[in-house]
């Protein structure tokens, strides 16, 4: 028997499919959180010395932490109604465990591993419960019922891992952020009830899509905001004022190429699929890969502000060169998903930013992301070249 108040919490037929206010509110608090990750990769880049290896991996866990967090609520506003006060107290819940999470971020892995922990467990246990109790006896009820399970074994670790050494700390939190990441990938299974499959989310497609888009620009308002702290912070010599300069105009050109077709018709891609949920569960590790991409792009013109005619260490390369580079793999696995294909431009362009690492590295930090910008510049004027003169292109996803 269906409980009808549980039912009225999924999303209906009718009603907006634009994101809510509320949903864009959570999105500040993420901003926040990136300059907290990007501040510490700085740090890695900048001062890690031998420990360099380690202390990326522990900044890597927590942003695929902040990650897991968003892209649930995501997906769980695309299955539930946002609108209901029920699902308005889930989401501001997360709101400030986000908060918590983030103002964690810088000394996660010393004095405030256990807030972090206790910060991310609080939003994936408490949404789940929640949930699970607000829908009754509701079907829909076992979906999060199977989360429920599989985050309470991985905040045994969570928390845990808050509590003991920092080496010990981050093989805690790395053991607990696959099982998380497993569960998410094989549909949570647990004993009798099965696994749930991606068609399980009744998404809505246009929605779902949407808060991707929001999330890639937020992704790039913080490198700016990252690239604007940086300079105004030090002199504003020629040098920083063209390093300024291209990073902002590489920030412009990351927007463009994500938004040229492939970014711009995505709500009408998801929606057009024959299952929705597929294609929007592909997407957010395909977004994961891009965003990972612009955070590290923030970083490596962050330092190129810092240290324009500083030396092009093996580091600093990797920063300045592997950001845009990981963010054209993702772009290329997402204009696959919408269109069946990947252009040549994305492909040349990575073998450039690759194949050029050699030469790149024997110049400057700001001749460096001068050469990125140029690959990123050929790469966004073959995508203007390629439409001039064309229709626009309908999605054809293979999914």
């Amino acid at each position: 028997m269906t409980d009808g108040r549980g039912a009225e919490l999924l999303r209906g037929g009718g009603g907006s499919h634009r994101a809510t206010f509320l949903e864009l509110f959570l999105d500040v608090v993420f901003v926040f959180a990136f300059t907290r990750v990007s501040q510490r990769l700085i740090d890695d880049v900048t001062t890690s010395g031998g420990r360099l290896p380690l202390e990326l991996t522990q900044t890597l866990v927590l942003l695929l932490a902040l990650w897991m967090v968003w892209s649930l609520t995501a997906w769980a506003t695309s299955h539930y109604d946002p609108e209901r006060p029920p699902i308005q107290a889930v989401m501001v819940g997360s709101m400030f465990g986000s908060l918590v999470m983030a103002v964690s971020v810088p000394a996660a892995y010393g004095p405030h591993g256990l807030s972090f922990a206790a910060g991310y467990v609080s939003i994936q246990l408490g949404r789940s419960l929640y949930l699970t109790v607000a829908l009754r006896r509701h079907p829909q009820r076992h979906l999060s019922g199977r989360i429920l399970v599989w985050s309470g074994v991985s905040a045994v670790l969570w928390l845990g891992g808050g509590l003991v050494g920092e080496d010990a700390r981050l093989l805690c939190w790395a053991v607990a952020l696959v099982i998380d990441y497993v569960g998410v990938v094989t549909g949570w299974p647990v004993p009798r009830l099965g696994r749930a499959a991606a068609t399980a989310w009744t998404v809505t497609g246009e929605h779902l899509a949407e808060r991707y888009q929001q999330f890639t620009i937020i992704a790039l308002g913080e490198m700016i905001f990252v690239a604007g702290v940086g300079f105004s912070g030090s002199d504003f010599t020629l040098l920083r004022w063209i390093a300024l300069i291209d990073a902002f105009a590489t920030t412009v050109l990351l927007w463009r190429i994500y938004f040229h077709r492939a970014g711009s018709v995505l709500v009408e891609a998801v929606a057009q699929a024959r299952q929705p949920a597929r294609l929007g569960q592909s997407a957010t590790w395909t977004h994961l890969t891009m965003i990972a991409g612009i955070v590290t792009t923030a970083v490596g013109y962050e330092v190129a502000i810092s240290e324009p005619g500083g030396h092009a260490d093996l580091v600093r390369v990797a920063a300045i060169v592997g950001g845009p580079a990981l963010f054209v793999v993702g772009r290329a696995r997402f204009e696959y998903e919408v269109f069946g294909r990947v252009s040549r431009s994305r492909v040349i362009g990575l073998l450039l930013l690759v194949l050029g690492v050699p030469l790149l590295g024997r110049l400057p930090l700001i001749g460096i992301a001068v050469g990125v910008t140029v690959v990123l510049t050929g790469m966004a004027v073959a995508d203007a070249l390629r439409a001039r003169g064309r229709p626009p292109e309908h999605p054809a996803s293979p999914m």
